[in-house]
């Protein structure tokens, strides 16, 4: 036994070591490459957006439990995710937040999930008892989704053990109906999930990222200074295959994992995203891996996937390494059509922002932008590209915070609570940090872990939510911006209900802009089921393309902006709503 400790002790040191070369052989590229001086965050001129930190008037009060006793457990570190979804239908963003629980034999305060109800006057109501989601369980992420297209989405929690699927009632509640669906009995060490209809037979499919093979039983010894107890890295534990359940579309689930080609027991996954990488329409799964190769399943049309990460370029960093990946995205940042992909990584690894070069392969570009330089200590888990400033450019968030609370002992410019990234879009392919600029509680540092954005005043600016491990959340009301937008709700009839995977692309004058609508991406956490463009100073939309996964192409024509449309598959526009005024 005390070999195996010093063995992996010893794993450990080599890790800080490796992570400490790789700073260093990052931090010359970037100023070869002409990387902007460390810790600039000055905004570029008329960006007057700012994040307001609201949660305390909101009404919200959670605060996560991740049960730490002491031992130093590794599921301790992760959690929790966030989602943002409109589980009644009332037009009205609400806000779900995952929770632990204490450990077997060390009781702790009560811990369940928590949904809060939006009350249309910037205020929220704890109805997680009413809506029948006071279950305890060690939750880890969210997925949300119509899953058998009755018109109401459902919510998927992952969880140390066994997930957990809840079925929209459509009366504001919700039955846990898991052993019902099929999907009882793999008690895993989920992580991040997404909806996701991969056959487009018109029904969502699940897939669900599993980091590691962790159990107290298993638990091993580390030690970052080689004397007291540590969180190990997941080098020390065997790795376990994402799951791919398939949709019956009678309620049930089946694993289709191995049929569809993604079994692989090696990964070591935390967060999934959809996209459509090579545009021919069919949906492709991106998985990141802490410490393997990140995964990017090329969808073959039939039922099946084909791995192409390291092929693509995605697998790996520029020197070759397997990186720590967390959470991950994708966008069409630069309005070339194809999306291009971010994944936040450990700290003294930059974040990866691997461009589309449309021809199969990525591309990291962060190594030579601010993007990169801005992010080597820092520990990124949660991000998502989204216009925050409504300029028609996809920006980009980074939730931060590290897993190590001793971190400075050892690195002491590292540190455990850590400010969030925020990167303008310049419009040029490249990214500015605007962090500091976009307010004082904003930047505030947090231990940061999922983060999803929604518009929950119907003002047509995104805001955030963020969740932190072991502390309270945090809401931001997004206030300042003056530019127009339009936002599109989708309604399948042959495609699934939610429009999951369609493609919507809007032009207004020249600028031209398209979104796919995922579930998942961010990192165990869900973002509405609403897209939203930004139009600078554009009043009207000229045209409005939607790409459905049945097939079926709609097309709407001079929308004016600053309204919410909702979009029937075949049928086009069939409500508008005034956003509320700014």
């Amino acid at each position: 036994m005390k070999n195996e400790r010093r063995r992996h002790q010893w794993q450990f040191a080599l890790y800080a070591v490796t992570s400490f070369l790789i700073l260093c052989m990052v931090a010359e590229k970037a100023a070869l490459f002409g990387a902007s001086q460390k810790g600039s965050v000055s905004a570029p001129a008329g960006s007057p957006t700012h994040f307001e930190d609201i949660t305390g008037a909101s009404g919200i009060h959670f605060v996560h439990c991740n049960g730490a006793f002491g031992k130093k457990w590794l599921p301790e570190t992760m959690g929790p995710g966030v989602a943002f979804l409109d589980y009644d239908n009332d037009g009205w963003q609400d806000v779900l937040f995952v929770n632990g629980t204490a450990w077997a034999g060390h009781p702790g305060k009560h811990s369940t999930l928590a949904l809060y109800h939006n009350n249309h006057d910037g205020t929220f109501t704890d109805v997680t008892q009413k809506a029948g989601l006071a279950v305890e369980m060690y939750g880890m992420g969210v997925a949300v989704g119509d899953y058998d297209n009755d018109g109401y989405d459902d919510i998927f929690i992952t969880a140390l053990g066994q997930s957990h699927l809840f079925h929209n009632n459509g009366n504001g509640t919700f039955t846990d109906v898991t052993k019902k669906a099929g999907l009882w009995g793999p008690n895993e060490f989920s992580t991040s999930a997404a909806w996701v209809d991969y056959d487009r037979d018109g029904h969502l499919d699940l897939v669900d990222a599993n980091y590691v093979q962790w159990s107290p039983e298993t638990d091993i010894y580390c030690a970052l200074d080689g004397k007291t107890k540590s969180y190990c890295t997941p080098e020390s534990y065997k790795g376990s295959s994402v799951r791919l359940w398939h949709n019956r579309g009678d309620g049930t689930f089946e694993d289709a994992t191995q049929k569809a080609g993604l079994y692989d027991p090696t990964s070591k996954s935390l967060g999934v995203t959809v996209l459509d990488a090579n545009q021919d329409s069919w949906p492709d799964i991106l998985v990141s891996n802490d410490t393997q190769p990140n995964k990017l399943y090329i969808n073959n049309g039939n039922g099946t996937f084909s791995e192409k990460g390291v092929q693509s370029g995605i697998a790996y960093s520029e020197d070759g390494i397997a990186r720590a990946g967390m959470g991950v995205d994708a966008g069409d940042y630069d309005r070339s059509g194809y999306p291009s992909v971010l994944i936040t990584n450990f700290s003294n690894q930059m974040l990866a922002l691997y461009h589309n070069e449309r021809n199969g392969l990525f591309v990291d570009e962060a190594p030579r932008s601010d993007v990169g330089h801005a992010s080597l200590l820092t520990l990124g888990f949660g991000c998502f590209f989204f216009d925050y400033d409504l300029d028609g450019w996809l920006d980009i968030y980074v939730a931060n915070g590290h897993i190590e609370g001793a971190i400075e002992r050892v690195q002491p410019r590292v540190r455990y609570a850590e400010p969030p990234h925020l990167f303008h879009n310049l419009g040029d392919g490249k990214f500015k940090e605007v962090t500091a600029r976009a307010g004082a509680s904003f930047a505030t540092p947090r231990v940061a872990r999922g983060a999803a954005y929604g518009d929950i005043n119907n003002d047509g600016a995104l805001d955030l939510a963020v969740a932190t491990n072991a502390g309270p959340a945090a809401l931001f009301g997004n206030t300042g911006t003056k530019n127009h937008s339009l936002r599109i709700k989708l309604i399948g009839t042959k495609s699934n209900r939610d429009g999951i995977g369609a493609v919507v692309q809007v032009t207004a004058g020249n600028d031209t802009q398209s979104e796919m609508l995922r579930s998942g991406s961010s990192y165990l956490s869900s973002s509405e089921l609403v897209l939203t463009f930004g139009l600078a100073g554009h009043t009207q939309v000229d045209a409005v393309e939607v790409r459905w996964p049945s097939g079926q192409t709609d097309h709407l024509k001079n929308i004016a902006a600053d309204q919410i449309v909702t979009v029937k598959e075949n049928q086009g526009a069939i409500a508008t709503k005034a956003l509320v005024k700014r």
